[in-house]
């Protein structure tokens, strides 16, 4: 019989902590946020506008105009400008050679806008 209580507190105890983790309800243990989890905090509440009208950086320096909603995206640590991109491709290749790729997208910027 003691072993039928304790199995059964075991699982009460399980469903307790699995509806304060899952629950959409704030947490003052866990500091949760409220109606949306962790991706509250991961989501910017406004929408970001990166250098070059938030056009993917490589698309600039090739002179064409690739739109990016900054959701990838990459800071320079130089001078603190926010860079989006269009695909995860295209910032791991850009990555690369972040300063070199840079110089080519104001080469291409300078180009598109002296038209």
């Amino acid at each position: 019989m003691k072993a039928v209580h304790s199995c059964a507190f075991a699982l009460l105890a399980a469903a307790l902590w699995a509806a304060a983790v899952f629950s959409d309800a704030p947490s003052a243990a866990a500091g949760a946020a409220p109606g949306g989890g962790i991706w509250k905090a991961a989501v910017p509440p406004a929408s970001m506008a990166g250098e070059f009208d938030s056009l993917d950086p490589l698309g600039v320096a090739a002179g064409a105009k690739i739109k990016a909603d900054c959701s990838l995206n990459w800071t320079d640590p130089d001078d603190g400008k926010l860079y989006c991109f269009s695909s995860g491709t295209s910032l791991e290749f850009f990555l690369d050679e972040p300063q070199a790729n840079l110089e080519r997208a104001r080469a291409g910027w300078r180009m598109m806008n002296a038209r």
